[in-house]
């Protein structure tokens, strides 16, 4: 059981609503305890008010309000559910940011408050997703993929996914939830260089389907080895990984990806899989980053 605990930010909207119920049920499947976290900067625009005060900022009072919502909302959902809240005066994605460095599992709705409704994401849970430190779930999808009605947990396999972040996190939750793990490994031939050799001209596609195969064996070593209760299904597969990862994510109610992170890079590290899943999955997605070294001077990778 983890100890930390998950941390799911509010907003009021009705996309954080959905992702709040989705966090309630996380949170009792793992055994955590709940923070639910509103960001705001009201202090800037409407001061902070003297203790000897009597009347408070509407933004105060809203966001107070939110908070104090959701908990009602988390406790009739789950009675026993240690739940605490916090009100921060920083920007959304500071916020959530900040608070996920102490949390398991950050999780966020699709879209916020205020933002237009044909948006497919919303700028805080991409930011969020992009540059979280841990697992950060943003949660999409139709009522069946919410509820967990498919037993399933699709993980999309990198080449840097083996014994990776990513995984494990995909194990646990498969574990938890006793789904099948949907394990999915995406190749392409390359339009010129090794494919074009007549062995392999020859096998066809046999020669990327073993070597898909054989990276997705070592990639899940470890983790099976742990966690030998959880029924696999491993898929190697020609295509572009983000068009069926998101095709296959209808059929599954948790998909997990992993992504790449460099200390020292700024902006967004989302790859192109990531990426396209978190704005076209038909279910929650779960961005596990994965940290990097920093390449040595001189290096060329």
């Amino acid at each position: 059981m983890m100890e930390s605990p998950l941390v799911v930010g509010v907003d009021g909207s009705d996309a954080s609503l959905t992702a709040l119920d989705w966090a309630v049920d996380e949170a009792v499947r793992h055994g955590l305890s709940l923070r639910i976290l509103h960001a705001s900067l009201w202090e800037r625009y409407e001061g902070v008010v003297p203790t000897w005060a009597t009347d408070r900022p509407s933004g105060q009072v809203l966001a107070e309000n939110i908070v104090g919502i959701a908990a009602e909302r988390a406790r009739r959902r789950a009675p026993d559910l240690p739940v605490t809240t916090d009100v921060l005066a920083e920007d959304a994605s500071t916020g959530l940011l900040r608070a996920g460095r102490e949390g398991s599992i950050l999780v966020v709705g699709s879209r916020g408050r205020g933002e237009f409704a044909d948006l497919l994401l919303g700028s805080v849970s991409l930011t969020v997703a992009a540059r979280a430190h841990g697992p950060v779930a943003v949660v999409r999808g139709d009522r069946h993929a919410l509820a967990g009605s498919h037993g399933r947990v699709l993980l999309g396999i990198g080449d840097d996914d083996v014994d990776s972040p990513a995984v494990r996190f995909a194990f646990r939750e498969a574990a938890v939830r006793d789904a099948e793990l949907d394990v999915v490994r995406a190749w392409r031939r390359p339009a010129h260089g090794p494919a074009d050799h007549l062995l392999m001209k020859r096998a066809g596609g046999a020669y990327f389907v073993e070597e898909s195969t054989e990276l997705i064996d070592k990639a899940l070593e470890a983790a099976a080895s742990e966690h030998p209760q959880v029924r696999l299904r491993r898929s190697s597969v020609e295509g572009p990984a983000r068009t069926i990862l998101t095709e296959r994510s209808a059929a599954a109610d948790l998909l997990v990806v992993g992504a790449r992170r460099r200390d020292r890079l700024v902006g967004l590290e989302l790859g192109r899989v990531a990426h396209r899943t978190l704005h076209h999955a038909f279910c929650p997605v779960a961005v596990v980053p994965q940290r990097n070294p920093e390449p040595m001077e001189g290096d060329l990778r």
